[in-house]
């Protein structure tokens, strides 16, 4: 929160509001705060399960808000962000598939559709003030509607656990489901679900069987590959085993079948973006069989110039959305570059799935640049072997010079 917020300028507060133990604090502190603030608690549905939204508008009532709007951003999630994002091919320092930054500037834009609805003149959410959330979603504020102030409670109020914050709400008779005893920080979506916390937080522990919930553990997996095939046009998963699916439907039915086969899991060590190293498990099984699909056909169809020119946007790419940049000409540009070769990536993949792995065994692509015709160690008459030879003069001349120099 800026320190030239004034209390009594904070008449209505949109607040993303998940039902957890910090928002369900939020909302009552707003109102000690901020003057009895009218307070409108958001929700974003972003796939993270209905056990996750039941009873929200309820709970969100009883804690004192005036009216809670959950609003379904699933469809819209997988198709505008998370699509448009893997195609560039982003991954954040090589293995994170960046499940809980693509959903971010949804929330928040969503959150100032409603702040305009009902007339707020303040936004709020929870994260705390070590994560990266607290930039992607200020970020958003900014680009989107720099006339409203922000609110951000755990760079503001006194109380510094979940023991003071459990506290807090007994004093006020407000009930949570949450307790002192929770484990693990997790954040889920239609993508992804992140663990952290807990055992996770010294490096040399192995994460046990209990971190992992959308994945069976790999030694545990079917002892049979399964074989599922995936048709894309234009780098969008179109169809799966011949059927045809929208984005998220698709995604749902790839998170089932690869996670029964222990696929998705990564356990690293990043960098985030307020400069210290956090330990995170992730699984995105689904994804993970997205990219194996994308990276197959890419292999087909991209040469390459083209190919290098694609890891050069993804990972431009990949940092821009991991630091919560999504609305500026940056986006815009890196997505406008990656346009063009994503255009190419049609075609059908079949991938191979067997104890934690993705393989694409099988792809074919109406733009292949492969030709077995040229390819081919047998016999060809199309290919004069005899012309490498003044390529490779042509191409090693430099290095020859060189020598001749005594360089």
């Amino acid at each position: 929160m800026s320190n030239q917020i004034k209390k009594t300028d904070v008449k209505k507060v949109v607040l993303a509001y998940s039902g957890g133990l910090d928002t369900s604090a939020i909302i009552p502190w707003l109102k000690e705060t901020y003057d009895n603030c009218e307070i409108i608690a958001f929700c974003a549905d972003v796939g993270q399960g209905d056990a996750e939204l039941e009873g929200l508008h309820a709970k969100a009532i009883a804690s004192g808000a005036s009216e809670c709007y959950i609003v379904d951003l699933k469809e819209e999630l997988v198709a505008d962000y998370i699509y448009p994002t893997i195609a560039t091919g982003a991954i954040y320092e090589g293995t994170y598939l960046l499940g809980t930054s693509m959903a971010r500037p949804i929330i928040a834009k969503a959150q100032i559709e409603i702040a305009r609805k009902v007339g707020a003149d303040a936004v709020c959410h929870g994260c705390t003030g070590k994560g990266n959330d607290q930039v992607r979603f200020e970020g958003c504020f900014a680009a989107l509607a720099p006339d409203l102030k922000v609110i951000a409670p755990w760079r503001e109020w006194e109380m510094v656990s979940r023991e003071d914050l459990l506290d807090y709400l007994a004093e006020r008779n407000i009930e949570t489901s949450s307790s002192i005893t929770k484990i693990y920080s997790r954040d889920a979506n239609a993508w992804h679900i992140s663990h952290e916390g807990g055992e996770l937080e010294d490096p040399w522990n192995e994460p046990s069987k209990g971190v992992w919930t959308m994945t069976v553990a790999p030694e545990d997996a079917p002892d049979v590959p399964e074989y599922v095939t995936l048709e894309l046009e234009q780098g969008k998963i179109t169809k799966v085993n011949g059927e045809a699916l929208s984005p998220y439907a698709a995604l749902t039915v790839l998170n089932k079948v690869a996670g029964a086969h222990g696929v998705g899991r990564i356990d690293i060590t990043e960098n985030r973006l307020v400069g210290m190293k956090s330990r995170g498990c992730y699984e995105t099984p689904g994804g993970t069989v997205m990219f194996a699909a994308l990276r197959a056909i890419e292999e087909l169809v991209l040469d390459k110039t083209s190919r290098e020119w694609r890891e050069q946007v993804g990972a431009q790419m990949a940092q821009l959305v991991y630091d919560g940049r999504w609305f500026t000409p940056l986006c815009e540009s890196l997505l406008a570059a990656s346009g063009p070769l994503a255009k190419l990536v049609n075609g059908e993949v079949v991938i191979k799935l067997y104890k934690g792995q993705a393989q694409a065994v099988k792809k074919r692509s109406p733009n292949s640049l492969y030709s077995e015709a040229f390819a081919t160690f047998g016999e060809d008459d199309v290919y004069n072997q005899k012309d490498a030879e003044g390529f490779i003069r042509l191409y090693s001349l430099s290095s020859r010079i060189r020598a001749l120099k005594g360089l």
